[in-house]
């Protein structure tokens, strides 16, 4: 087993402290879900750096305020928007197809989190598996010549601590045979997530390519939009009436935004690939699914090829790799 990356960084070191002193000028950069929580604080921290930052959402619109502040605030870096709805794999395509040049990060940020009910894309797919991971592997394997023409290229999946519970399920992964569970999709695209990095890892390398997946911590964004209240209150996120209640453990988005610039940017994760972080460092592999790291299942090599070729049967041809 190769030693576990530990860095200079806390669980309360901000994005932009991150990067501090790294020149990222003559880098391309992909956000997805770049407009809002930690997305925009990875989308500020790398422009700020120097890099030129795409952010592909659904809402191109959403990313105005981003790319004024940009010029406004002199940012050595740009940042643009592009239209993206990872459940639609003809909007995944429109975009590869429309990106020329070097891509050199790559950051899978989008992400939806415990719909109620069971929704289907037109695809088939269950809607969290679809959006959080198909999407993300349809965008990578589409950008794919792009990540190789930067010859150094990074790509960060950015996952959660609810896969710790929830191996992906490759006998009924869209639960056509058993009933549907908002968690436990939430958790099978977490781990999708995940070895999904473990794949890119293995099958990229020999492009310069590596991968890397994170648990960005506890924070209060848009992802909780569906939790109902009662949920909220149990775990103590909300109060009698509904408003929401910071906890210590929370993170600001600044703060949650920091292990992916770390995976994407920083010269300390120069090389490395296939592995998990949490609070900017690497994550220790554990079997339990209660304490904090990586569960296992979602590191296993047969797992991830697995899953890939499952993934690359439900693309237009085109888009495999």
């Amino acid at each position: 087993m190769p030693e576990r990356v530990n860095t200079p960084f806390s669980a309360r070191t901000t994005a932009d402290e991150v990067l501090e002193g790294v020149d990222l000028s003559g880098r391309r950069a992909l956000v997805t879900g770049g407009a809002s929580g930690i997305g925009t604080e990875t989308v500020r921290a790398l422009a700020r750096a120097g890099a030129d930052v795409t952010v592909a959402v659904r809402r191109p619109d959403s990313v105005q305020e981003l790319a004024t502040a940009a010029e406004k605030e002199g940012w050595r870096g740009t940042v643009r928007a592009a239209r993206l709805d990872l459940s639609d794999l003809q909007s995944v395509r429109s975009l590869t197809a429309a990106w020329h040049g070097p891509l050199h990060i790559l950051v899978a940020n989008a992400g939806i989190m415990a719909v109620p009910h069971l929704e289907r894309t037109r695809e088939g797919w269950e809607l969290q598996l679809a959006t959080n991971y198909l999407g993300h592997f349809a965008l990578a394997a589409g950008l794919h010549p792009a990540l190789r023409a930067a010859r150094a290229a990074r790509v960060v999946v950015v996952s959660s601590g609810a896969h710790r519970n929830h191996p992906v399920d490759l006998d009924d992964p869209q639960f056509e045979h058993t009933p549907y569970d908002p968690w436990a999709a939430y958790g099978r695209s977490k781990s999708a997530d995940v070895l999904l990095a473990v794949g890119i890892a293995h099958r990229w390398a020999d492009d310069g390519i590596t991968a890397n997946a994170l648990m960005p911590g506890w924070i209060t964004t848009n992802l909780q939009r569906h939790i109902d209240l009662a949920t909220l209150q149990a775990m103590g996120a909300a109060d009698q009436d509904g408003n929401r209640i910071e906890q210590p453990h929370y993170k600001t988005p600044a703060q949650g935004a920091a292990t992916s610039v770390l995976l994407a940017a920083s010269p300390l994760l120069q090389g490395i690939t296939g592995r998990y972080f949490e609070d900017n460092q690497e994550a220790p592999v554990i079997t339990d699914g209660t304490s904090p790291g990586v569960a296992a299942h979602a590191l296993h090599p047969e797992t991830a090829e697995q899953l890939w070729s499952y993934a690359a049967s439900a693309l237009p041809p085109l888009d495999r790799a």
